[in-house]
């Protein structure tokens, strides 16, 4: 079995790709990966293992076809996380996100189809379906996005789609709910607020804190992703949730205490430009059909990731000192 994970030197991708490398997914103990990643400001190739026998890295673009056609042949599954994620950067520059997410995986799947690659998971979010105020989202809930990074997912979803329909290409979408971890990248709420708390350095709360979010642990979303890969159905969407909802000011509060800090360092700023208010997910057919459950409880989750952030220092402090921007990375 060859797996090609593209964008795995990610803070999700590379989880997925440690945990398989260690024998983490049944009947996948002895597959070859193959990993395709840019290596932008989020991707880091120390990420990864140095030099496991089973993995081999290649520094590519997703948008490079001719790359990805001469990667690809011997591949039986494909697994797409390849993105532009961060909400705040895409307000500010839309076109690297319609460029990576939209072309991107347009033209990964077309590379998939013309070297007749068995299986594809593409890895998609939640905020394709916008903002909802009470309830929860299934799969065919109408896309609405909000924002340029939400709103090129959804159109990469769809072209996703359309090489199923169109193509015949045994594809599978996951929309997940928000990740938290070790190796998540900074600019995110949960590492941003750790790496500044654990200096005493004040913390930037967008709005009142009020807006809900739907918190999952990268682990159980990895297992989700690897189910939907094993035994999911070509053309269906999977909706990867944990039930965990918390607002941002909650979870403020949770890492206070974690990290011994005083609520004098939250500081509130100027909210978002169409921040979304709540994200919540129904995961009940991930559930049903795959026997999918989330297995981290999120106290422990979250205390786990704090105490990574804290023994982990010369991992984030390169990242801190490109991203140190007050009103950054709050999702």
């Amino acid at each position: 079995m060859r797996v090609l994970v593209t964008g795995a030197a990610g803070f999700i991708g590379s989880h997925y790709v440690r945990t398989m490398l260690d024998g983490g997914y049944p009947g996948y103990e002895d597959a070859e990966v193959t990993v395709v990643d840019k290596l932008t400001y989020a991707g880091r190739r120390d990420n990864l293992p140095a030099r496991h026998p089973r993995l081999s890295f290649v520094r590519g673009d997703i948008c490079d076809l001719p790359l990805l056609l001469d990667v690809l042949p011997g591949h039986d599954a494909v697994v797409h996380f390849a993105a532009e994620s961060h909400v705040d950067r895409s307000i500010e520059a839309a076109a690297d996100f319609v460029r990576t997410n939209v072309s991107g995986t347009q033209t990964l799947l077309e590379a998939c189809v013309r070297r007749g690659v068995q299986r594809v998971v593409h890895v998609s979010t939640d905020e394709t379906y916008g903002s909802i105020e009470e309830g929860s989202w299934t799969e065919d809930w109408p896309l609405q996005p909000n924002s340029t990074y939400a709103a090129s997912k959804a159109a990469s979803d769809l072209v996703a789609r359309a090489y199923w329909r169109t193509h015949g290409l045994d594809l599978s979408i996951t929309r997940c709910s928000n990740n938290y971890g070790p190796h998540q990248h900074i600019e995110k709420l949960i590492p941003l607020f750790v790496t500044r708390l654990l200096r005493g350095i004040p913390v930037p709360l967008y709005g009142d804190g009020g807006n809900v979010r739907e918190w999952l642990h990268v682990s159980d979303h990895c297992r989700g992703i690897q189910l939907v890969l094993t035994k999911g159905r070509a053309g269906e969407i999977y909706n990867v949730g944990s039930g965990n909802e918390s607002t941002n000011r909650q979870i403020t509060d949770l890492l206070l205490d974690l990290c011994d800090a005083p609520s004098s360092l939250v500081q509130y700023v100027e909210d978002r430009k169409g921040h979304d208010m709540r994200y919540a997910l129904d995961d009940s057919k991930i559930r049903e059909q795959l026997g999918y459950e989330a297995e981290v409880a999120f106290e422990a989750g979250l205390a786990g990731t704090v105490a990574w952030y804290r023994d982990n220092t010369d991992w984030w402090q390169p990242a801190r000192a490109e991203r140190e921007l007050v009103s950054g990375g709050v999702t």
